[in-house]
């Protein structure tokens, strides 16, 4: 099943959708719908309805809008840390982002005030339950499923202090979606392509197999620290291939067309535009 955030003319709709096309509901969001009772019985209601629509690309906005907490795993793709001249670490190495920070998976990511703006392709795991001081099967349990994301950053900010936040944190610079995909229709630890595209052409490519802690490992890592709920992000770090680990970096321009996508989850296009007001 695939949960979506659709935009349309009279405001934002939730749809649910599967290969023969998308329905509709009353649900402002795909959010909002999974935070009520029972949405999954209305959602599997929906899909055996005959009548679908379909939906192009442009009406498909971030899927989960409101999380009250993201988390961001950094370093946890092998080849990423090798690039980075760093061991692989026993713990997960966190940070996070706010609401403001996330975009949609066809919006322009408007910057200023860098010159050294890089792109990270993602999974992003969404939380559909509550959870807390999970173990790793309680916590697999609470994945509502997974999309794709693009964690664009700052690297001259991020750069200026220890601290990564400053360059991650930027609003709408974090594209998500362009839909979730149920954690009953794919597993990531069984290995998913992940890649990243500039112009056309291929920057990143990986597969989510490489995770050192996986979905399940982060969401029961994070759930130790604070109790997560439904709509709640952690996104799982990126593969090898981003511009800070070239000898001579080729940064993001204006104008630069960023494609992101993993296998079975869809591909989200952003267009990034540079501020000079």
């Amino acid at each position: 099943m695939r949960l979506a955030t659709v935009r349309r003319a009279d405001g934002s709709r939730a749809a649910v959708g599967d290969e023969s096309g998308w329905v509709l509901l009353d649900e402002a969001d795909a959010q909002e719908l999974v935070s009520t009772p029972e949405w999954r019985d209305r959602a599997d209601a929906a899909l055996r309805h005959p009548a679908r629509v379909s939906l192009a690309p442009d009406e498909f906005a971030n899927p989960v809008p409101r999380p009250t907490k993201i988390f961001c795993c950094g370093l946890n793709y092998r080849d990423h840390i090798v690039e980075t001249g760093r061991p692989v670490p026993e713990y997960p190495t966190l940070f996070a982002k706010f609401a403001d920070t996330l975009t949609g998976p066809v919006d322009e990511i408007v910057v200023r005030d860098t010159d050294r703006l890089d792109w990270e392709a993602e999974l992003a795991v969404v939380v559909g339950a509550e959870v807390y001081r999970a173990d790793r099967d309680r916590a697999r349990a609470a994945i509502l499923g997974y999309a794709v994301a693009n964690d664009i950053s700052m690297r001259d900010w991020q750069q200026r202090t220890l601290q990564w936040l400053q360059g991650k944190a930027f609003d709408a610079t974090t594209p998500v979606g362009p839909w979730i995909v149920t954690a009953d229709e794919v597993d990531p630890s069984e290995g998913l392509r992940i890649s990243c595209a500039v112009n056309g052409e291929r920057m990143q490519i990986g597969d989510t197999a490489e995770l050192v802690f996986d979905a399940a490992d982060l969401v029961a890592y994070v759930s130790q620290i604070t109790v997560l709920r439904p709509g709640d992000i952690v996104l799982t770090g990126t593969p090898g291939g981003v511009a800070l680990g070239m000898a001579e970096p080729r940064w993001l321009r204006d104008g630069d067309v960023v494609t992101t996508e993993i296998e079975r989850l869809g591909t989200l296009r952003n267009v990034i535009r540079f501020d000079e007001g």
